[in-house]
């Protein structure tokens, strides 16, 4: 077990080198200049030069990108641009924000999709699992901004129950929460049904109805178990990518997280936070990941073999 977390961990760097090359040479193709941005419109040509000799932006990419991975590789991010303070404090100032809204809104979805997912395969071909895969097809097709700014409409501005923005206090979380939990839902839902389909179909499963148990006791106790594998893939590719930062819903409830960091460091060419907030993602994800194999091994015996 040991040998290959290591092993995973790894992995990660070639992966982290492969993202930074790729995110640093986008954003020095993108339109626009750092040194301007920061000045303004009336900076002159001179006093852009200067200030871009001064951050090194007047060397040659690679030049920058090699001076940038030295850095990285003593842990160091950076200074922020924008700002002048260390990447790694704006980040983790951030994170929290993203982590809090990321735990609330995977508990959301969590509780409605799996017994959502449950009652429609044990329900098959009936009035419910069709209501049930219609409510989770229109989860999955819905806008997420649509819905949030749906969200802020109704629960804000009409019915004023939530803060339209921000995250002054426990309020304010519920809106970015459901707003980002319910799409995840449906998929979640989608999955459990699929895999619970398959799996009450097993002869194990009409072993244990033979044997007098009842239908609760062998759908939590046999099935459920057993087909949770592609449920676990699905909600820890979906915790991955909100840990790594949940843009849209972050920029319309302008939550303070590491998504909507990224977006504001995008628009002001913010290199060095930007690469910052794209590491946080990518490791975040690839955590995730070993977490969810390892996860594996507790609800199938089987999997726990192949780490021996």
């Amino acid at each position: 077990m040991a040998r290959y977390i290591i092993k995973r961990i790894l992995y990660l760097i070639p992966v982290l080198i492969g993202v930074t090359l790729l995110v640093f040479f986008i954003m020095h193709l993108a339109p626009g200049n750092a040194a301007q941005i920061i000045l303004g419109e009336n900076a002159t040509p001179d006093q852009i030069a200067a200030l871009e000799k001064e951050m090194g932006l007047d060397q040659p990419v690679i030049v920058q990108y090699l001076r940038y991975l030295g850095g990285l590789l003593h842990g160091n991010l950076g200074n922020s641009y924008a700002t002048g303070t260390s990447v790694t404090t704006e980040i983790m100032a951030r994170f929290p924000y993203t982590v809090r809204l990321t735990f609330v809104a995977a508990v959301f979805s969590i509780i409605l999709a799996l017994p959502l997912g449950i009652i429609a395969a044990v329900r098959q071909n009936t009035w419910v699992d069709s209501a049930s895969m219609v409510f989770s097809l229109i989860g999955v097709s819905m806008p997420i901004f649509w819905l949030a700014l749906m969200l802020i409409l109704v629960f804000s501005l009409k019915l004023g129950w939530f803060p339209v923005y921000g995250a002054d206090s426990w309020k304010s979380i519920i809106l970015p929460a459901v707003s980002l939990g319910f799409m995840n839902m449906a998929s979640i839902a989608r999955t459990t049904r699929s895999s619970m389909v398959e799996t009450i179909r097993q002869d194990y499963i009409r072993t244990a109805y033979s044997k007098g148990l009842n239908e609760r006791e062998v759908i939590m106790k046999h099935a459920f178990p057993n087909g949770m594998l592609p449920t676990i893939t699905v909600i820890g590719l979906e915790i991955g990518q909100m840990l790594g930062g949940s843009v849209l819903t972050e920029t319309v409830f302008a939550w303070p997280g590491v998504g909507r960091l990224l977006i504001q460091s995008i628009n002001g060419r913010d290199t060095p936070t930007v690469m910052g907030c794209i590491i946080l993602m990518t490791i975040s994800f690839a955590l995730v990941n070993l977490i969810v194999d390892l996860l594996y091994g507790v609800f199938d015996p089987r999997v726990r073999t192949m780490y021996r």
